[in-house]
């Protein structure tokens, strides 16, 4: 099962949506801005899948300062007509924080969703500051997880609210029970993102926005060792294609059980997706997530 964990749907350009000239700029920089305006509906989408021979999408609403990019409600029409291909992950307005407990509340309790991501760059607040903490209850009381940018943005906006350390750090010491996905690796601080994720049991790592042959070396050690079960799939998808990625990665030398745990397993459990722990939005995604066990004891890992 291969489990893309960072997309989001294209729309095209319509009355009352907002443009995102940071991400058209960083689209034009990977070769893929003729995505951006071009509207791809479910079944197309999924015909783009088939080709890739990738199971499952998690789509990606949008909301920045000012109103919505892609709203919730745009990704549910995806997940609707494609139950068992798509996943959604919400987005809120981070500036109305009663506002977004709300609707995160409805995106997950009646829309199914199975996660919340904010980015960063786009409010230019770093996770740690207060507006974001009622949502990270909230997200733990619904067990879905919270995921993030970290890393340098591609886009020409501030990189410093993408510092793995002290920002993400921070959260997870004051909400252990939170579960935190970091996606983009954290480039140029892969080794502070590693750092983070191997200190706290509930946060992990996507790679998406990177193609396989760009993993830094050490991301790639982490995934087949101590770090197997912490790393999932991702492409910010229209952003990279999924056949070129896919095909990258058996270049990447991993053994066989990382290869799994990365490609869908850790992805099944993280966002308690079919074929993993829990199905169903509410109480069902109560609980934990199962870690992965590496091969080797602590005091053994290289």
């Amino acid at each position: 099962m291969i489990v893309d964990v960072w997309a989001q749907p294209t729309l095209g350009r319509r009355p009352g949506r907002l443009p995102v000239p940071e991400i058209t700029r960083l689209f034009e920089k990977s070769g893929s801005a003729e995505l951006i305006d071009r509207p791809v509906d479910p079944d197309e989408l999924v015909e783009l899948m088939d080709r890739a021979a990738v199971d499952v999408l998690l789509l990606s609403a949008w909301h920045r300062p000012g109103g919505w990019v892609i709203s919730n409600d745009d990704v549910a029409v995806f997940v609707r007509a494609h139950p068992d291909r798509f996943a959604g992950v919400a987005s809120v307005d981070l500036a109305d924080p009663v506002g977004a407990v709300r609707e995160l509340r409805r995106a997950v309790e009646e829309l199914g969703f199975v996660g919340l991501r904010v980015v960063p760059w786009l409010w230019e607040l770093p996770p740690d500051h207060r507006l974001y903490y009622p949502l990270y209850t909230t997200c733990v009381e619904l067990g879905v997880p919270f995921c993030t940018q970290v890393g340098h943005t591609g886009p020409l906006k501030p990189s410093e609210t993408g510092r793995p350390v002290p920002y993400l750090d921070r959260v997870a010491l004051d909400l252990p029970e939170l579960v935190i996905v970091g996606g983009h690796i954290g480039h140029p601080w892969t080794d502070e993102m590693i750092g983070v994720a191997w200190k706290h049991d509930n946060v992990y790592i996507d790679t998406s926005a990177y193609l396989p042959r760009y993993y830094p070396p050490q991301l790639v050690h982490f995934m087949n060792t101590y770090g197997r079960g912490k790393v999932m799939f991702g492409t910010n998808w229209p952003q990279l294609p999924h056949d070129r990625a896919l095909a990258q990665i058996e270049r990447l030398g991993l053994t066989d059980g990382a290869r799994a745990e990365f490609l869908g397993g850790t992805a099944r459990r993280v966002f308690r997706l079919p074929g993993g722990p829990a199905t169903g939005a509410s109480s069902a995604r109560t609980g934990p997530v199962e870690p992965v066990s590496t091969s080797r004891p602590p005091a053994e890992r290289d």
